[in-house]
């Protein structure tokens, strides 16, 4: 399964409901647990974005807060809190789709994620997707 176009299915539910579409999916042993996509807007809650989202529902299945053996696929590089997020939660891989450089924290404007930075090392894999930078270019220059 190509679990980077499952990611863009979930933004592409973000942008049909008005949100920045950025889409999530949490994998555990070769399956799917959790999907989430940015609800910002429509719960007015700054933490609504996909990866809290899918790392609260994938905490929820499996019935810990501990994702070790779980990778997660964003369409979109993390920002600070959902860096945090990811770390905290001792997620094992992280897989991004497109560079945010305003506010990425992978590579783009801030190195979260360096080996040694904090107690827990995520494993991070760049993998540039163009439906998901369509997407977001799409977005944005519809509200300009």
């Amino acid at each position: 399964m190509d679990y980077m176009k499952e990611a863009i299915k979930e933004a592409q539910k973000a942008y049909e409901n008005d949100e920045v579409p950025v889409g999530a999916v949490i994998v555990h042993d070769g399956k799917i647990i959790a999907r989430g996509y940015n609800k910002k807007e429509k719960k007015q809650d700054a933490t609504e974005h996909a990866e809290i989202v899918a790392i609260r529902k994938a905490a929820k299945k499996l019935g810990t807060w501990r994702l070790n053996d779980c990778d997660i696929y964003v369409t979109l590089e993390p920002c600070p809190m959902c860096s945090g997020a990811i770390i905290n939660s001792r997620i094992h891989k992280l897989i991004f789709g497109a560079y945010d450089l305003k506010g990425g924290c992978v590579t783009s404007k801030v190195k979260l994620f360096e080996k040694g930075l904090f107690n827990h090392n995520v494993e991070i894999e760049e993998m540039p997707i163009k439906e998901s930078e369509k997407l977001l270019k799409d977005f944005f220059s519809s509200r300009r």
